[in-house]
């Protein structure tokens, strides 16, 4: 299988050198992908001068996400059939690109990333603001994607095959930092398998250009959205089982008993009256029912994670 790696380029004029020199010899193609740097990243891994290195150049900034979808689709026009994402700030050592491709290539899995939350001692070598915004988002995720066997869904260090590569859309995937979320979210809609793969990363003194504060405002409502896709198209759409009913079922249930709660609440106050035990029970009763049910649509759904089959 031929094999290529992405490397999306962006203010790394310091370090993309040493990435691609460091990338081992039986990768078949290394695409960088200039992302309109303005300091000209992409020219400084072209000076480097090596056969199978191909620098491309994007005319505007589309995001880390625009640059990975333009090394795919040249990687999948060369011809390849293992796709792997490192950064070009030195943080993904390629050291681990066996460890990372070996489950596409036999066959056991469809995508892989790293997980840096496997070794609770390299966990101090991560910046506490990183780690503590990362633990949110990965739970948030988690739900959203449907994975909840996976730790550390944000992580960058991924690899690809073009059998789960070809299926997806990759037009109307997110071009930022959303985009490895984004993926995952596609990849449980078509039922890929998804492999954890310990790697730990390495923070140096590079200048990161994400912006945590950012993040945490912009991902929960793409997450939102995510979740809501990936909802209707799994439960309603490609199939229909108890999940689908109790969602039917449950989502109306727990907004009438929240909303019929809050105003005989309000009423209450306003009026200075009490409620009857009954009024009580036709608020709380379909809460506490349809809440039921939701737990048991969760269950299903980690019940339903995308497996291999033997």
């Amino acid at each position: 299988m031929k094999r290529a790696v992405v490397i999306p380029a962006y203010k790394v004029t310091d370090t993309i050198r040493d990435v691609v020199l460091s990338i081992p010899g039986e990768i078949d193609h290394i695409i960088v992908v200039d992302d309109h740097c303005p300091c000209l990243s992409g020219e400084e891994a072209a000076k480097l001068q090596c056969s199978r290195v191909t620098v491309l150049c994007h005319e505007q900034n589309t995001g880390v996400g625009g640059a990975v979808i333009t090394g795919y689709k040249k990687a999948m026009e060369l011809g390849c059939d293992i796709f792997v994402k490192i950064d070009g700030d030195g943080q993904m050592d390629p050291r681990h690109l066996d460890s990372l491709m070996a489950p596409l290539l036999s066959g056991e899995a469809d995508y892989t990333k790293g997980n840096r939350f496997m070794d609770f001692k390299r966990l101090k070598s991560m910046p506490r603001l990183r780690l503590l915004g990362n633990s949110i988002l990965s739970f948030l995720l988690k739900a959203a994607s449907g994975y909840w066997n996976i730790i550390d869904p944000t992580n960058g260090y991924t690899a690809i095959h073009r059998r789960a590569l070809e299926k997806l859309e990759l037009d109307k995937l997110s071009k930022g930092y959303f985009f490895e979320s984004d993926v995952l979210i596609n990849l449980n809609i078509i039922n890929a398998v998804v492999k954890d793969i310990d790697i730990p990363a390495r923070y140096g003194n590079e200048t990161s250009s994400l912006n945590i504060m950012k993040i945490m405002f912009q991902f929960p409502p793409k997450l939102l959205k995510g979740l809501l896709k990936r909802g209707f198209l799994k439960y309603f759409i490609y199939d229909f089982n108890m999940a689908s009913v109790y969602i039917l079922l449950g989502l109306p249930m727990f907004a009438f008993g929240l909303v019929f709660g809050t105003l005989e609440w309000l009423d209450s106050i306003m009026h200075g009256t009490a409620k009857t035990a009954g009024t009580i029970m036709l608020a709380a009763l379909p809460i506490i029912v349809s809440f039921q049910m939701l737990l048991q649509v969760i269950s299903i759904d980690i019940g339903s994670i995308p497996r291999r089959t033997r």
